[in-house]
């Protein structure tokens, strides 16, 4: 009888302890899907139900390819760079001025900073990351990210941005680029860019 009842003990004991494990797992899915529930609810007050926002700008980047004030230097480069029609390989890092007006002295509205890489074999293409860093103006602080293929040869370049801070979280939208100007003696550029941006 007493070994009866230490097995019995014994079971219901067993007993308790999947029902103990059972109740926290129960209390932890309901947790889970609680802390979901109150996720999606914080995105749809905060995001869904915001009005999206569109925006146009226009500026232009000053290339500074050379001299002892360049803003694009080389970084790196791969065993073929030297004898590829198109650089291939070379990555470079740029800190170019942002401006108003196409004139290099006028009112500077912030920088274009980020890598970019020769990466196209056949013709000339840039694998482009590049972040536009407003420091004045109504979107001083924030920032748009430019990322994809820019065929450097063309004309109405189009690159999607991608992604935002500040003003421009949650950005999309595209860019269309074109050259300017370029002065081969100085190996400066001037870009035009035109952006369109939605935001929350």
């Amino acid at each position: 009888m007493i070994e009866l009842h230490f097995n019995q003990l014994a079971q219901m004991e067993k007993l308790c302890a999947i029902l103990i494990l059972f109740s926290l797992l129960i209390a932890n899915t309901y947790a889970t899907s609680k802390e979901a529930k109150d996720a999606e609810k914080w995105f749809q007050k905060y995001l869904s139900q915001r009005k999206e926002k569109v925006a146009k700008l226009h500026f232009y980047i000053q290339d500074a390819l050379g001299g002892p004030n360049a803003t694009l230097w080389e970084v790196a480069r791969s065993e073929i760079t030297s004898d590829s029609p198109t650089m291939f390989g070379q990555v470079s890092v740029l800190d170019d001025k942002i401006t108003a007006e196409p004139d290099r002295n006028s009112e500077e509205l912030g920088r274009a900073q980020g890598l970019i890489t020769s990466a196209d074999l056949r013709l000339s293409g840039l694998a482009m990351n590049m972040n536009v860093v407003f420091t004045s103006g109504p979107y001083n602080g924030s920032t748009l990210c430019i990322l994809g293929r820019n065929p450097i040869g063309s004309t109405n370049r189009e690159l999607p941005i991608v992604g935002g801070s500040g003003v421009f979280r949650m950005a999309r939208g595209f860019s269309i680029s074109n050259t300017y100007s370029y002065d081969p003696v100085e190996n400066y550029g001037v870009l035009e860019y035109t952006v369109y941006v939605f935001y929350a």
